[in-house]
């Protein structure tokens, strides 16, 4: 699975390539109505449409003429499956980090007698 990630995240690193993504979410488009948007050429666009081709984000077929792309989901949701774990993760630390100033917050309270956040404040 981390070889699929690894062409998923190497694909998903370049801005063209996000765009293109972003673009056929909302349905199919030919290399020429993909290419429209950019300054390079129709090649330089085939070449990043090969990538994310390679890496099952998305797939061409023949339509008379035509070689509508389109996108593949798949990849995309075993990254965030993937990615949720350390979400997940670092949720729970800052849960813990939460705590634990809080905890700090309630003893400097009862050792000051008054609320932390006012001795923080602005004195006249």
């Amino acid at each position: 699975m981390h070889t699929d990630l690894d062409a998923t995240f190497a694909a998903l690193a370049d801005p063209t390539r996000r765009a293109i993504l972003t673009r056929l979410a909302t349905g199919e488009a030919t290399v020429t109505e993909l290419a429209a948007p950019f300054a390079m050429s129709q090649p330089a666009i085939s070449k990043h449409l090969r990538v994310l081709e390679r890496a099952g984000l998305i797939s061409r077929s023949r339509s008379a003429q035509r070689r509508p792309c389109r996108l593949n989901a798949g990849p995309l949701q075993e990254a965030t499956a993937w990615l949720a774990a350390y979400r997940d993760h670092w949720a729970e630390s800052y849960q813990r980090l939460d705590n634990l100033l809080d905890e700090l917050r309630a003893t400097e309270e009862t050792a000051a007698g008054e609320p932390a956040e006012a001795e923080g404040g602005d004195r006249a």
